[in-house]
């Protein structure tokens, strides 16, 4: 009888995780390229276009950096979660919610007041909306052992119910001849890009500066510790002396958090009012997901990994265009790396040996 045995690798080395990530990827590549095979398109071809489409010219590499600062900002705060083992699914309501509270503070005060001041207002504003929707499910699953990835993925769907309640009713814009958006946001409150692209320099320094605080925080710090003794053993974090419930409450102020910033960065920066939820984001938060795991849940490498699914997301565009595929074959191409990601994480940390096993009689 044939039995499957399953132990944990006690002797692993960096090496071993880099190889690790190295087959996961090209295991992940190879599967699309079948993917690719079954709509008729040469997987060579269509690869080669997905990254000369993002790399590959000036205007390519400046909408990939666009792309990657709400993916460096979701992907850091999530590599912090992730490493306590809290699965925070709800990155895409944590960027819409401070897209939400940011744009709320631009049109209001934004007419009364220059931009030095309500810039750096709009963006608290935007961190304080992701942390506040961050914290619903850190207390659901503290106080009443409510699963957070249920209640993440569920905050999802009532975070874009809102967002459309907001500009169909009452945010509805009296310049917009009935479209459901809001006004557009004042002068003082619209993001400065850097000329000839669509980069808003203040959030890219703002992603920037969030990557080395949470790396230091969590490599040289007391919370870092705890956060890494969480994810590693809860029960000896619980009798070791850690608070459970305020590191768990912070690690989702944080993620949730810096998930708001990136949604102030989109409406200020990129659209300049708030429309439908899939037009503020498209999909960064669960493409951030991917990029905290493909960085192996290192802050410090979130810049790397945040960059290449940009070019992919950038990339994608261009092939629906040049080939003809479907809108959904980015999401496609993301999700497969993901599940090749956890699977080589997986063997990574466990050996799988089959054993043959005799019926006894």
């Amino acid at each position: 009888m044939l039995n499957f045995k399953i132990t944990e690798r006690i002797d692993l080395h960096p090496r071993h995780s880099f190889l690790s990530l190295v087959l996961s990827l090209a295991a992940g590549l190879l599967v699309i390229s079948c993917i690719f095979l079954t709509f008729g398109v040469n997987p060579l071809y269509a690869l080669a276009k997905i990254f000369s489409g993002s790399f590959g010219s000036v205007y390519g590499l400046k909408e990939t950096i666009t792309k990657a600062i709400p993916l460096i900002l979701i992907g850091s705060g999530l590599a912090v979660a992730f490493r306590a083992k809290f699965w925070n699914i709800g990155a895409e309501s944590q960027l819409l919610m401070g897209a939400i509270f940011g744009t709320w503070v631009g049109l209001n005060w934004g007419p009364h007041l220059p931009a030095p001041v309500i810039v750096p207002l709009m963006f608290l504003a935007g961190f304080v909306g992701g942390a506040i929707w961050g914290l619903i499910p850190a207390i659901l699953k503290i106080k009443f052992s409510i699963n957070e990835v249920i209640s993440t993925l569920m905050l999802n769907y009532i975070c874009n119910q809102i967002m459309i309640l907001l500009i169909v009713g009452p945010w509805r814009g009296k310049t917009k001849y009935g479209f459901p958006y809001t006004d557009d946001l004042p002068a003082s409150a619209i993001l400065s890009l850097i000329p000839g692209s669509r980069i808003h320099y203040g959030t890219l320094l703002i992603a920037l500066a969030t990557v080395i605080i949470l790396g230091v925080a969590i490599y040289k710090t007391q919370f870092g510790y705890e956060v890494r003794v969480i994810g590693e053993n809860p029960e000896a974090a619980k009798y070791s002396g850690i608070d459970f419930f305020r590191t768990t409450l912070i690690i989702m102020l944080i993620s949730g958090g810096v998930a708001g910033l990136a949604g102030v960065g989109e409406a200020a920066g990129i659209h300049h009012y708030l429309s439908y939820p899939e037009s503020i984001s498209s999909g960064y938060g669960f493409t951030g997901i991917i990029v905290a795991w493909l960085a192996k849940l290192n802050p410090f490498f979130v810049i790397l990994s945040a960059f290449f699914f940009a070019g992919i997301l950038v990339g994608g565009d261009a092939i629906q265009i040049s080939l003809g595929l479907p809108a959904a074959t980015v999401q496609i191409f993301n999700g497969t790396l993901l599940v090749f990601l956890i699977m080589g994480d997986y063997f990574l940390k466990n050996k799988v040996t089959l054993q043959w096993r005799s019926k006894r009689i």
